[in-house]
């Protein structure tokens, strides 16, 4: 039964366009999770950032959702592959299977919603017990545009940042205000990671896929990582 609701919430999943660039111009993938409260916008953060576009009456997930984007770091092309979970008690078991192998995680909460706030050292605790040592770990202050109504302070939660090691910044999902930030910044590091050895392409949770280009000779096609320069 479980492996049947499984497929069920993949079935149910959407996909979102990449962007007009061929599937094939990218040389890494990097697996990130989107987790917090039910609420707090976690799908109306993927969606501006894949779409650029916000979407009111966003539904609650049902299980896990998946949007990707080709994305530049460093002259690189870089197709971001992004799970959001469902926030609810419910589906833990389900989304926590997600976890697993990503290599960026964006943690949000609704600075207008404090208990969303409270809740993120079990957030934080799920995500650093079921991804690798390196995966990078952003913290997200969702709905900066409903200042007015603020319920967590800027200062607090930079400090459970702070405190925790994590990246922190506030976004609105809705203007999509420092949106794109968040999602760059995180592949900015991943990338750095990579760059300077201390993370692993072999290993199997690392959360990112190098892509093997094909270099065609008069004789055959060979795929090794050499073609990279050809």
């Amino acid at each position: 039964m479980f492996d049947q609701f499984v497929d069920d919430l993949l079935q149910n999943s959407k996909s979102f366009p990449t962007s007009k660039m061929s599937s094939s111009q990218y040389s890494y993938i990097f697996k990130y999770i989107i987790v917090g409260d039910m609420g707090v916008g976690k799908s109306c953060l993927l969606h501006q950032f894949t779409e650029q576009k916000f979407t009111a009456d966003c539904p609650h997930t049902i299980g896990v959702e998946f949007g990707t984007r080709i994305i530049e770091v460093s002259g690189k092309k870089i197709k971001l592959q992004i799970w959001d979970t469902a926030g609810q008690e419910r589906f833990r078991a389900v989304t926590r299977s997600y976890y697993r192998g990503a290599a960026g995680a964006l943690m949000v909460y609704d600075i207008t919603r404090r208990s969303s706030y409270n809740h993120l050292s079990s957030w934080l605790s799920d995500t650093r017990n079921l991804t690798n040592p390196g995966t990078v770990i952003y913290l997200i202050g969702n709905k900066l545009d409903m200042e007015s109504n603020r319920d967590v302070s800027y200062e607090e939660a930079k400090q459970f940042a702070d405190e925790n090691g994590l990246m922190f910044l506030e976004a609105s999902a809705k203007t999509g205000e420092y949106v794109e930030d968040a999602f760059l910044k995180t592949a900015q590091i991943i990338y750095e990671c990579i760059q300077d050895g201390r993370l692993d392409l072999n290993a199997a949770d690392s959360g990112v896929q190098q892509k093997i280009l094909q270099c065609e000779t008069n004789t055959n096609v060979e795929k090794d990582k050499s073609c990279m320069q050809c």
